[in-house]
């Protein structure tokens, strides 16, 4: 099996230290304004309330179980996580509708608005600092993007890359 010094024999070692150093650039500067959007401190989200709240809103009212093994953590972070989303009323518990006696979550209307409102805010966000990039730029940019985080997320699951993951639907 290579090694990593394999790996990156042939690769340029100037480019992945420029590589690297972008994607901490980025790391900061995205925790820093949280991706928070344009306007009002309010518009901003934790990142875990934002991942949460938009995976229940994509794929629908799920258990706590599920919702971790789809975001790639476990269990219990998840209902760390969560907790504070229903005590604010963004997210409700609700009884399985075909097992009554298991419990799901579930984006409340509050959660959807909130949500939404964050979604817009970001969206005008990206549209300022990607202005005068093409559109041809920007699906170039989110792609690779998707990509580069779907290889990280294999990487620490030990799984195979999928290229799909994680791909905005709104």
């Amino acid at each position: 099996m290579p090694t990593s010094q394999d790996m990156t024999t042939d690769l340029d070692p100037g480019l992945l230290d420029a590589l690297q150093h972008q994607v901490a650039v980025f790391a900061r500067r995205a925790e820093q304004t949280r991706l928070g959007g344009v306007g009002q401190a309010r518009n901003s989200m934790d990142r875990a309330a934002y991942l949460l709240l938009n995976r229940l809103d994509q794929e629908g009212p799920m258990g706590v179980k599920a919702l971790a093994a789809g975001m790639g953590i476990d269990s219990s972070t998840v209902t760390r996580q969560v907790a504070p989303l229903v005590d604010t009323g963004l997210v409700k518990r609700t009884s399985h509708p075909e097992d009554g006696r298991a419990v799901v979550l579930q984006l409340s209307p509050r959660g959807h608005a909130r949500l939404e409102e964050v979604r817009s805010s970001r969206r005008e966000l990206m549209a300022q600092v990607t202005d005068g990039w093409s559109e041809e730029e920007r699906q170039q940019f989110c792609t690779l993007l998707t990509r580069f985080n779907s290889a990280l997320s294999a990487r620490q699951s030990g799984g195979p890359v999928v290229e799909a993951e994680e791909q905005p639907t709104s």
